[in-house]
Parts: C-alpha cells; sequence; structure tokens
C-alpha cells in the first residue's frame, strides 16, 4: 500500500508532463526492505582534549564565577541597605517619643515645682511657715563650701515637756 501511495505522485507527474521523464525508482516494487546489525566496539575509542575549547570553558567559568559573585555582593549591600532604613526609622520614631515624654516631664516638673502648689498644699496639711527665731542658720564663717565643717556640742539645752 505504502508502495502504490509514493508510486502514484509519479504517474501523474507523467501525465501532466509528457516531455518530462521520470527519474528511475532506486528500490523494486514489492521487494522487501532488511536491516542488519552491525556490532560496533567503541572500548577503544580515546577522546583527544581540545586544549583551546578547555581554556575557552575555564575563563567563560570564571567570569560567570565572578559575575555571580558580584550579583550576589550587589544584592546583599540592596538588602543592608534596607534594614539600615528600617533601624533608622525606629531610632527617629524612637527619638520622637522620647521628646514627647521630656517635654510631658518638664511640664510635670514645672506644675509640681510651683510655689502656689505647694504653699496650698502645706496649708492643707497644717504645715506653717517657721517663726522668727526658730530657724537657725549655720555658720557662715567659711566661705568655701568645699570646705568640711565640724560639728559642735556647745550650748545643748534640754527642755522637758509635761504630760
Amino acid at each position: 500500500m505504502a508502495i502504490w501511495a509514493a508510486a502514484l505522485p509519479q504517474k501523474f507527474i507523467l501525465r501532466k508532463q509528457s516531455a518530462i521523464v521520470a527519474p528511475p525508482r532506486r528500490y523494486m516494487p514489492g521487494a522487501p526492505e532488511m536491516y542488519f546489525d552491525k556490532a560496533i566496539d567503541n572500548t577503544r575509542l580515546v577522546r583527544t582534549s581540545d586544549i583551546k575549547r578547555s581554556n575557552e570553558m575555564r575563563v567563560f567559568f570564571a567570569v560567570m564565577v565572578f559575575a555571580f559573585c558580584m550579583l550576589l555582593i550587589y544584592g546583599a549591600q540592596h538588602v543592608s541597605a534596607q534594614q539600615y532604613g528600617y533601624k533608622i526609622e525606629a531610632a527617629r520614631t524612637q527619638c520622637d517619643q522620647l521628646a514627647d515624654l521630656n517635654r510631658t516631664l518638664k511640664l510635670e516638673e514645672a506644675t509640681l515645682k510651683d510655689p502656689e502648689r505647694i504653699h496650698a498644699l502645706a496649708g492643707q496639711m497644717g504645715l506653717m511657715l517657721p517663726a522668727v527665731g526658730q530657724v537657725q542658720q549655720m555658720d557662715a564663717s567659711n566661705s568655701d563650701a568645699g570646705v568640711p565643717v565640724m560639728a559642735r556640742a556647745n550650748s545643748i539645752s534640754v527642755v522637758s515637756v509635761p504630760n
């Protein structure tokens, strides 16, 4: 069947163009095609090394390793820069928070040091200003504040309160 399919186009060519002669067939129609195994022993063959090609491959490999290392270094620097950016932003946020806290604490300190507030609280607790003569000044003969002063007990008076 396959032989007739291959032969049909040649017949049509002959009918269309009678002046052109068809090329002779290389096989006989109806003859079986046979294939024979041929044992080939390639164990004794030795591949020769091409020095020029091996050098080219070494250079190519070295260039690829270098390019890969440069790519890794670039990627590491990029990631490191992003991480530093996040750390800087966190530090700025913390600095702003600490500045707000510092401002709040200074306002609180100013309100706590207010003399009118202290006088009002002392009046609520029943505290009064000291009477004249109730406060004794320390010996101010030493004008140096850095010089230590010795304590003395010259005039000690004992006051007894009747029960």
